[in-house]
């Protein structure tokens, strides 16, 4: 299969390399090739981690795709894939320099996940932060580099702990320079709530109201919130996120609509195609044919 071939998407769990701290790995991309080779994983194919993948450019140009979304990377640029997006390099790693951070959900302390909003999707496009910041995140990177490739230099647990720290200090530095390129306001308790309860349970209901009430807020505070941190009514929130899941399962799967409609919570296939149809602008089929090129 060539770099931008279409293939049956690889689900891809957390391996540790030896002598690696368990729960993170810092490779460059060359080493990243050779890993994914080593585990027996065509490295260009479409893939679902099971882990975080934070990707920084420092020479050349690198190109990917994340959820249907294609991506160019310049010197400077920076961009997280989350666990069961699916992802894919669509330019060769050899032809650009960088690094990738690899780390497992619960590495960090939740605290550290809640400020840094790991379990939030909502950062879409790269971010290339310049000057004094651009400087600060990647001197961090060096020093967590550094300290990832020497585990002999202290115990173990305290090597551990020396990556988790660096890296919690990566991601916030990202994570507020983010929030503050985006203006968003997705540290609201609401829909930060709501956010995490619609990714658990996007396929058992579509409606705001039994999240309203699950949540115990009302229909119009979620809205709201919504609104401000994603730019969108609750309602279209909760859609947007069946329709990436009905995308992904017909482009990386070979079920039928009938079974990806029944998998997402729908009561038959004419509501399913019904509602792919008013949100996409085509029918299941023709979508699945069109995104894999035939």
């Amino acid at each position: 299969m060539d770099i931008n071939g279409h293939a049956e998407v690889t689900e891809v769990p957390f391996r540790s390399s030896a002598g690696a701290p368990s729960g993170a790995e810092v490779l460059d991309f060359t080493e990243l090739l050779a890993r994914a080779r080593g585990h027996g994983i065509v490295p260009y194919a479409p893939k679902r981690l099971a882990f975080h993948e934070l990707i920084s450019v420092r020479a050349g140009t690198l190109r990917c795709s994340v959820d249907f979304t294609e991506h160019e990377l310049i010197p400077g640029s920076w961009l997280w894939v989350r666990p069961g997006q699916i992802s894919q390099y669509r330019s060769d790693l050899t032809e650009a320099e960088g690094t990738v951070v690899l780390f497992l959900p619960g590495f960090l302390t939740p605290a550290t996940e809640d400020a840094a909003r790991v379990d939030q999707h909502n950062w879409q496009l790269p971010l290339t932060p310049g000057g004094a910041e651009g400087d600060a995140v990647r001197h961090i990177l060096e020093l967590l580099e550094s300290e990832h490739r020497r585990p002999a230099a202290l115990p173990l647990e305290v090597h551990l702990d020396v990556v988790r720290h660096l890296l919690a200090v990566l991601v916030l530095r990202l994570a507020h320079l983010h929030g503050a390129q985006a203006g968003d306001e997705t540290g609201s308790e609401p829909f930060r709530r709501f956010q995490q309860a619609v990714e658990r349970d996007f396929a058992r209901t579509h409606r705001v109201e039994d999240y309203a009430r699950q949540l115990g807020y009302s229909v119009r505070t979620l809205t709201r919130a919504t609104h401000g941190a994603a730019g969108c009514g609750a309602k279209r929130f909760i859609d947007d996120r069946v329709l990436l899941e009905a995308k992904r399962l017909l482009v990386h799967t070979d079920r039928t609509a009938t079974a990806i409609g029944d998998r997402l919570g729908f009561p038959d296939a004419t509501v399913f195609t019904k509602f792919f149809r008013q949100r996409a602008g085509e029918t299941p089929t023709a979508f699945r044919s069109r995104a894999r090129g035939s």
